[in-house]
This record gives structure tokens, C-alpha cells and sequence, in this order.
């Protein structure tokens, strides 16, 4: 089928205007993206479905909290006895001391557990508190920091075991709890 030209620059009949000679350089076009028949934006890409964070610290956090101040009002407890060890301790190497038979190297070993064991302790009451305090504005720091915390507790009560288990207990339920899907999202919420 032939045309009649009319014009040597126009378009053949029956062509759509732009199709023909054209008196710009054409524009390479941009792929389109299928419309999405759903979503805020028509036609872009969906946004990644969020959880919200929390506003409110969960309960299981707040739990984990309590258990962190019963655990630092337990270690005050083994403080306070430790210390009065040291102290029955002390009173008996002075009174062996002043006998002629008497081998006062033990006590000293003595003396010195309980000093080593006495500064655990105030290291872990300090930091339970600590941590226990930074629950409600803290991040990611704070919940590494519980979990290692608990971790090495943990494993120090067991060296005591029927007084140390008590911590131990509450040692796993604070990891539990702080490691947990909502625990995870109170300590990774954007802070402001």
C-alpha cells in the first residue's frame, strides 16, 4: 500500500503525528514500573513492612528489670555476710596469732578469698543496678552489656551451688527476657 507525500517533510497519512519525520531527536524512553494497585504510593515500591516500636517498655522488660534490683538486693545480702566472714575471720587470726602453735597462713588464704569475694560482689551489685537504671533509656549497649552480665554470673553461681542457685535462676530469666523479639524492639527503638 503506498501513501501520496503530500509534503517531503510531513508525516505519511494515516500515521500518528511524531511517528514520521521527526524535527527533534527523539528521547530515549524509561522503562515504567507496574503499578501497584496497593500501597501509599501508586506506582512506586511497596515500603518494607515495620513493626512498630514500643512507646511503653513491655511487660517482659520491665520484669527483667525487677529481677536485675531483686538480684543487686540479693548480692547486698551476700555483701553483708561476706564482710561479717571477714571479720570471724580476722578476730580468729588475731586470737591464733598469739599462740606459739598456731599456723596463721590459712587464715590469711582465708582473708583473701573473702576480699576477692567481696569486690565480685560489689561489681556485680554495682553493675545490676547500673543496668537495671539505664533500662528505660537505654539501647543496644544496655541489653549486650545485661546479657554478658547475667552470662558471667551465671557461671560464678555455680561455683556456689545451692546458695548460687537463686542467681542462677533469675540469671537465665533476665537473659530470657531481654533477649526476646520485644526486648529486642524496646532496646532498638529510635530514641529522639
Amino acid at each position: 500500500m503506498s501513501y501520496p507525500n503530500p509534503g517531503p517533510y510531513d508525516p505519511p497519512p494515516g500515521q500518528q503525528p511524531g511517528y514520521g519525520y521527526h524535527q527533534q531527536p527523539m528521547q530515549p524512553q524509561q522503562p515504567q514500573q507496574p503499578m501497584a494497585s496497593y500501597g501509599p504510593y501508586p506506582g512506586g515500591p511497596m515500603p518494607a513492612a515495620q513493626m512498630p516500636y514500643p512507646t511503653v517498655m513491655p511487660g517482659g522488660v520491665k520484669a527483667a528489670r525487677a529481677m536485675l534490683f531483686v538480684l543487686a538486693g540479693l548480692n547486698i545480702i551476700g555483701l553483708v555476710l561476706a564482710v561479717m566472714g571477714l571479720g570471724g575471720v580476722t578476730k580468729a587470726s588475731h586470737e591464733a596469732s598469739s599462740s606459739p602453735y598456731a599456723d596463721v597462713s590459712a587464715f590469711n588464704v582465708g582473708k583473701g578469698v573473702l576480699i576477692a569475694v567481696i569486690v565480685l560482689i560489689v561489681i556485680f551489685t554495682v553493675t545490676a543496678i547500673t543496668l537495671a537504671a539505664q533500662f528505660g533509656n537505654g539501647g543496644k549497649g544496655v541489653r549486650i552489656a545485661t546479657i554478658v552480665s547475667c552470662v558471667v554470673g551465671m557461671i560464678l553461681s555455680l561455683f556456689t551451688f545451692p546458695v548460687g542457685l537463686i542467681h542462677t535462676v533469675l540469671g537465665i530469666l533476665v537473659l530470657v527476657l531481654v533477649s526476646k523479639d520485644e526486648g529486642n524492639a524496646w532496646f532498638n527503638r529510635p530514641r529522639y
